[in-house]
């Protein structure tokens, strides 16, 4: 299904690009997301965080506060009018940000596992654009 507005398709892949433990239909169903809230965002990032790291319930507070607080940072950029390059640069800054303090809440077997999953993401989402 396509986006009747470009910018915000293209928002909403970038977010799927950085979106952690996203499956693969929403990957591939990336419009599925444009009219989501960062809350729900947020929300659905951690529950795959949960079910792929198992997490114990003092990490999973901490993961699903680190993702509020990424998913409402994130969503002025997806929002704006900002060119494609930019709001890239901006959403991976931010994903950076998150990753350190991810990394502090993960023991090192399970951010091994988030880094896997999100370089698996990364190539699926490369491989699919390179197919349009």
């Amino acid at each position: 299904m396509k986006s009747s507005n470009p910018t915000k398709g293209i928002a909403v892949t970038l977010t799927l690009l950085f979106m952690l433990y996203g499956q693969v239909v929403m990957a591939q169903n990336a419009s599925a997301m444009q009219d989501r809230t960062p809350q729900e965002r947020a929300k659905f990032q951690t529950e795959m965080m949960k079910n792929k790291l198992d997490l114990d319930s003092v990490q999973l507070n901490q993961v699903k506060a680190i993702n509020l607080k990424y998913a409402l940072k994130n969503e002025p950029v997806i929002k704006s009018s900002d060119s494609k390059f930019s709001k890239f640069r901006q959403i991976r800054s931010s994903q950076k940000e998150k990753q350190a303090e991810l990394k502090k809440v993960l023991n090192t077997e399970q951010f091994k596992q988030y880094q896997a999953f999100q370089d698996e993401m990364k190539a699926q989402l490369k491989e699919k654009r390179k197919n349009r």
